[in-house]
């Protein structure tokens, strides 16, 4: 009897365990483009560290605004150190002289430097943008990646359902005497082929889902990690002028390298002023009891000191700054020059995607999936052989692979030309 109690209560222990391991595991939600760019702006480190820079750059402003300190020094001179006349009065001829001091700076020193800080703030800003653009661009190109891996997995079942179809057709046919054991067995070992080709996607599939975790910073297991989105081209391109004046407003390399030229002749003429003369000005007063003027014991006094810029002027800075405008300039007209190499290149990648993709939407498939299914009808009332069968399999196979194919170098054009524009001209 006690034998049975406790089988049934390891039973009723190992009840919630099973029924627990037998919940279907949460189907995950796919995330949109602007969901996975939302994800990757809050958490990507890079990203992220980008922002801390900026606001390294604002805390300088405040070090460059700052004033010179004042200075206080406290001078005490007349103590006695032996006995006057036999008497110990150590302290009676002390006289104390407290003063402060302060240097001037001439010339607007104080505001050309938080003007040159507020201008390094603008070009890190600048600088975060063009950080932003690259890692979108390769943030594109995952999700593109995966999207593209998703559509070739469907296309991968979907040739497999229909090949399992014919191959159970056939095998009717072999029960009936219509086609041989070889053929049969050669129908059967094409299997391998579309077997392989489900295999290889799904792991292709997850390998881009790992690399798009890693630019977010996501710790999701990768089979409750998916993405969604529309595979597909458009037609409607903006005009090449349009693209390119787009780009000339937008790039942020290029507004930083125009920032750059803007900060350079700011700290020229910080350097300029750095090679005036700043005054040092200084007061004080003094205690002085051992004084034998009786209306002289407390005076003040006051001193300005003037530096004689005789040697250093602060030549070096003013010729390397001037030099580094016209460095700047130069840089700024290369970046300029990059802009349109990059809006062209990609342009003519996206025309010449779009000029392929056309035909193949148009007659290719649907003349593919035609064939496909005439010699396979064909085949099943032995009309056809079984090499121009396989021979057709295969072709349209080929066919749906390289469309899907072009569709991802379409949307990696765009991306590209998103990228060389510095913002989505083409969604």
């Amino acid at each position: 009897m006690k034998k049975h109690l406790w089988k049934y209560f390891a039973v009723l222990a190992m009840f919630p365990r099973c029924a627990l391991a037998q919940t279907p595991a949460p189907v995950p939600t796919p995330l949109s483009w602007e969901q996975v760019r939302q994800r990757f702006a809050q958490n990507n480190p890079t990203l992220l560290a980008g922002k801390l820079g900026i606001d390294e750059s604002k805390a300088q402003e405040i070090t460059a605004y700052l004033r010179p300190n004042p200075s206080f020094n406290l001078t005490a001179d007349g103590t006695q150190v032996t006995p006057n006349r036999g008497v110990w009065r150590p302290f009676a001829g002390t006289y104390e002289t407290p003063g402060i001091s302060y240097l001037h700076e001439r010339q607007h020193k104080r505001e050309l430097r938080l003007e040159s800080a507020q201008k390094a703030t603008g070009v890190a800003v600048s600088g975060q943008a063009d950080l932003e653009r690259t890692l979108l661009f390769t943030l594109r190109m995952d999700f593109v990646q995966t999207l593209q891996e998703k559509a070739i997995l469907d296309l991968a079942k979907e040739n497999l359902s229909y090949y399992d179809h014919v191959l159970d057709v056939n095998r009717e046919r072999y029960k009936a005497g219509a086609i041989s054991r070889v053929d049969l067995d050669r129908l059967e070992l094409q299997r391998v082929q579309y077997e392989s080709d489900l295999q290889i996607a799904e792991e292709s599939l997850e390998t881009a889902k790992i690399l798009l975790l890693m630019l977010l910073n996501d710790r999701t297991p990768v089979a409750q990690f998916d993405v969604t989105g529309t595979f597909d081209f458009s037609t409607q391109i903006a005009p090449l002028d349009e693209v390119r004046q787009a780009a000339l407003d937008t790039r942020p390399d290029l507004r930083a390298a125009m920032q750059a030229v803007d900060k350079a002749q700011t700290d020229h003429k910080l350097a300029v002023a750095n090679g005036s003369t700043d005054p040092t000005l200084s007061a004080w007063y003094t205690h002085n009891s051992s004084n034998n003027n009786p209306f002289g014991i407390n005076t003040v006094g006051a001193s300005v000191g003037i530096p004689l810029r005789i040697f250093d002027r602060n030549q070096g800075e003013k010729l390397r700054t001037q030099l580094d405008i016209d460095r700047s300039a130069r840089l700024a007209e290369a970046t300029k020059a990059q802009v349109f190499s990059d809006v062209d290149s990609a342009y003519a990648t996206v025309t010449s995607t779009l000029t392929l993709l056309q035909p193949y939407k148009e007659r290719y498939l649907q003349q593919a999936s035609r064939v496909r299914d005439t010699i396979a009808f064909s085949y099943e009332h032995g009309a056809a052989s079984l090499l121009d069968f396989l021979s057709a399999q295969a072709e349209y196979r080929s066919v749906q692979v390289s469309y899907l194919n072009l569709v991802a170098s379409y949307l990696n054009g765009a991306n590209q030309l998103n990228q060389a524009v510095g913002r989505e001209v083409i969604q």
